[in-house]
């Protein structure tokens, strides 16, 4: 096979097994005779428990556990969740009440798990829950994301998870007041249910020697090898846990969730495998949601409209609970791209977190960085119009310029490198703009309001800055490569054994990705981020280079000559004054014949001292018919820069699916709770995603500054394809309507409220 040259767009290797049905996902490798677990939810958001009695569900028929709270902690299991809080204005710890892995005396919102049923089937499963006895005192719900109303924790005072600032509010508010312009923006970031291909689950299983198998279709293992640890009174290295194939997570499958624990206790207890699935609706009730904020966003400009002062004050929905990293998401994960693009130093931003009778609030593609960005670009946008410039330009003037670089944002973040002027010009061209103003006058002929939008972003690599590789040479001639990353559909097994091809000369099938159990490598920093790629593959570097030095010292023994006489080509090792060639795989053969198995594994963990700032721009041009309200996106270009890529196709496939994401949240995707805390939209009847009909194909290009940040000058792209979608398209909404009087636009825009905001416009 031909060896994968740098930056090819290779196509991925794991398709095939998708593709065929071969996948390994963890309802298709759960052991044979597993027990199957089932959870009774409440169907109540807010109230008291008063009774719960389950003892005709565990004298039913096939039921082998009924577990509840009471039963896990008399089994001395630590029932409470874990979650990061943040640090109030005021230097105080935000709220940190106990989120107990089954309620505990009250439920907080639709979907909360209550107890769990195991038995032979999930038909018996099912009847049995049926059998218990559950009375719930209803409280009035708290569902509006606003302060006050029914309380949800004694710890949250008129339900304020958190109060969290950044910046100078008083050279902010002194700027605002010398400002020749101030515009203020009222913007909605509406909730989103992520909706993974393949829902939540897990299973456990007794093993050898005592020890616990769990296996979670999540975005990583160490993480919850620790909690699961931690929660059943193990120690680390008793507990084993893996991830298999992961039809998608995108920030949802992140986190550890209630069902792992409890279905690890009940394999211990049982000692018994027992696996758990979610149904759909299920996982629209109990799946973390995304998203849920409301800002008013504040921008100050001189005279010259060049961007002088910008604040921002949100409040952001955390639904009943703190969830495991919610709290950071919409306060530090926002602040790092809080002021964009845009060489301004006086910012200042305020959140407050609020609890509510709805499921959590956590991470989704992106995690703070698209809530940022969406609102500065809406801001921006309406800035422009308001002002009368054009909103290419009022960018342009407040741009942080290539010779400011390396910059230090206000939000101090150290921004390595970029040129935005260039990429917004490229998108420009590509999306002809200039042709713009004849394209809309067509639509205008037949009835139609059409509109263009353009969103610049930039984002900030998250995750674990860390990360491991191992490399094997194994006997039959293969390598295996271990990684601390986890795909949930990325193309990492592509990616990977590319890269280590690329680097050693190995051909790429004759490499095997080994990824997901924590009994492989000792630590890992699994997906999510936009991390993997850069961190991964700087370790791979690190792994290959130890490799490169031990064989050399190897054939420089061999051959009597100096170490320094021995060089690799990323090929084969040359030494000097001899006709011996080996490539790597050669080399390890021979120091298997030599009894050198020391030099057969090796491994390295590095860090990055600095992540790295993709950013690009997104021009997204829609067509709305004013008698229907239907929204058609007819044009939809993105410029983005990346740094060098690894595999353009993947890049691209990143971006498309990112930006569908984006769309789905525009266009189509809207949850609703009743005000009793009921979720109207639990099924796929109620709750659209987008479909191929709603997006139009996506032109994507690179304008590449290489980052200064890693050896390889990559910068990540899972999830810039949201982060730049959300304002192109509302921005492309709001100057479709802009003529008809509409001057206040929020997603979704869905038929029904496009058609309410054009009725009810005053032009």
């Amino acid at each position: 096979m031909e060896k994968f040259g740098k930056s090819q767009s290779v196509t991925r290797v794991e398709d095939r097994r998708f593709l065929t049905g071969a996948g390994r996902y963890v309802d298709d490798i759960a052991p044979d005779g597993a027990l199957v677990a089932f959870v009774v939810r409440s169907s109540v958001a807010h109230g008291d428990i008063t009774a719960l009695d389950v003892a005709q569900a565990r004298d039913a028929d096939g039921v082998h556990l009924v577990v509840t709270l009471a039963d896990l902690e008399a089994a001395g299991v630590q029932p409470a969740m874990s979650a990061t809080v943040v640090t109030n204005i005021d230097g105080t710890k935000g709220a940190e009440p106990e989120r107990p892995l089954l309620a505990r005396d009250r439920v907080r919102f639709v979907g909360e798990p209550i107890a769990v049923i195991v038995a032979d089937t999930m038909a018996q499963a099912q009847d049995a829950a049926e059998m218990v006895v559950l009375d719930v005192d209803e409280r009035d719900a708290h569902v509006a994301l606003a302060t006050g109303g029914e309380q949800l924790h004694n710890e949250a005072p008129n339900n304020i998870a958190f109060d969290w600032g950044l910046g100078d509010e008083a050279a902010v508010e002194t700027a605002l007041s010398k400002a020749a312009h101030v515009v203020s923006v009222p913007v909605e970031d509406n909730r989103v249910i992520v909706n993974s291909m393949e829902p939540r689950g897990c299973y456990a299983e007794p093993e050898n020697g005592g020890r616990l198998h769990v296996c979670v279709n999540g975005q990583g293992v160490w993480g919850t090898r620790d909690s699961v640890a931690r929660a059943l009174g193990l120690e680390k290295a008793d507990v084993r846990v893996t991830n298999p194939d992961v039809g998608g997570g995108f920030g949802m499958k992140a986190m550890d969730y209630p069902e792992t624990f409890v279905v690890a206790h009940a394999a211990r207890v049982l000692g018994r495998a027992v696996v758990w699935m979610s149904g759909r609706s299920e996982a629209m009730q109990s799946d973390n949601a995304g998203r849920d904020l409301t800002s008013t966003a504040t921008l100050g400009f001189d005279a010259d409209h060049k961007l002088i002062a910008y604040k921002v004050e949100t409040l952001a929905n955390m639904g009943a609970y703190n969830s495991q990293f919610a709290q950071p998401i919409q306060t530090e994960l926002f602040s790092k791209v809080l002021p964009g693009v845009y060489d301004i130093q006086t910012v200042f931003m305020r959140t407050k977190g609020i609890y509510t009778n709805t499921t959590q609030v956590d991470a989704y593609r992106g995690a703070g960085r698209p809530e940022a960005i969406f609102i500065l670009e809406r801001a921006m946008d309406a800035a422009a119009r308001e002002m009368g410039v054009d909103p290419w330009e009022l960018r342009r003037r407040s741009f942080i310029r290539p010779d400011q670089f390396p910059y230090r944002s206000a939000t101090d973040q150290p921004y390595d490198v970029g040129d935005f002027e260039r990429v917004l010009s490229r998108v420009t061209q590509e999306a002809e703009v200039a042709q713009f103003a004849a394209r809309r006058a067509e639509s205008a002929a037949v009835g139609r309001l059409r509109g263009i939008g353009l969103c610049y972003y930039i984002e900030s690599i998250l995750g674990d800055p860390s990360e491991t590789s191992r490399i094997d040479f194994n006997e039959n001639g293969t390598v295996s490569i271990f990684v601390g990353t986890q795909s949930n559909g990325q193309g990492h097994e592509t990616v990977f054994a590319q890269f280590l091809s690329d680097q050693t000369g190995i051909p790429a099938d004759r490499i095997a990705v080994i990824q997901g159990d924590s009994d492989l490598i000792e630590r890992g920093g699994g997906t999510g981020g936009s991390r993997s790629v850069t961190v991964q593959n700087t370790a791979t570097l690190a792994t290959v280079e130890a490799i490169t030095d031990g064989f050399s010292a190897f054939l420089a023994e061999l051959e009597g000559v100096p170490a320094t006489d021995v060089s690799f080509d990323d090929e084969r090792f040359r030494i000097a004054g001899s006709n011996l060639t080996p490539t790597m795989l050669e080399v390890a053969d021979m120091a298997r014949d030599a009894g050198r198995d020391d030099l057969l594994s090796q491994s390295k963990r590095i860090t990055l001292e600095s992540r790295s700032y993709p950013n690009g721009a997104h021009i997204a041009e829609v067509e709305i018919d004013p008698e229907t309200g239907v929204v058609t996106i007819e044009r939809y270009t993105v410029i983005d820069d990346f740094g060098n890529l690894m595999n353009p196709m993947l890049a691209e496939g990143q971006v498309h699916g990112g930006v569908v994401q984006g769309v789905g949240q525009a266009l189509t995707e809207r949850v609703v709770y009743d005000d009793n805390g009921q979720l109207l939209t639990a099924t796929f009847m109620d709750y659209a995603m987008p479909r191929a009909d709603d997006v139009p194909m996506i032109y994507f290009d690179t304008e590449a500054t290489p980052s200064l940040y890693n050896p390889m000058g990559m910068k990540g792209c899972g999830e810039a394809g949201t982060v730049g979608a959300l304002a192109a398209v509302t921005n492309a909404v709001q100057d479709a309507v802009w003529d008809r009087g509409v001057r206040d636009v929020q997603m979704p825009f869905t038929p029904h409220r496009v058609w309410e905001m054009l009725r009810q416009a005053t032009v």
